[in-house]
């Protein structure tokens, strides 16, 4: 697999990570800053999450972490998580915003 099918199959395991409190999924809102592929299938994932108190701050970066681990050929997955630059709903694409009907 090449470091872009890679980075696809990732995308793919973000897409399927959902904020509890939001029916969309991180990539989609944004919250996804970064994503790295290493030698030897090292994955690195800088994210931030809608808000410095979010109720999901630790359970959100692991779910992440479990799902981009499952994919084959996966080393291994470091998440960092950020605020700078801090969320807000412009980072949301276009189906996050149709979705939660800011469109």
């Amino acid at each position: 697999m090449t470091e872009e099918e890679l980075k696809e199959e990732v995308i793919g395991a973000l897409k399927k990570v959902y904020d509890p409190e939001i029916p969309v999924d991180v990539y989609e809102l944004g919250l996804i800053y970064d994503i790295k592929v290493f030698p030897v299938n090292n994955i690195y994932i800088l994210m931030t999450l809608t808000s410095p108190s979010c109720p999901s701050a630790e359970q959100i970066p692991v779910e992440i972490e479990q799902k981009v681990r499952e994919i084959d050929g996966v080393s291994d997955v470091s998440v960092e998580l950020t605020f700078d630059p801090p969320y807000s709903q412009d980072m949301m694409s276009e189906v996050a915003k149709l979705e939660l009907g800011f469109m």
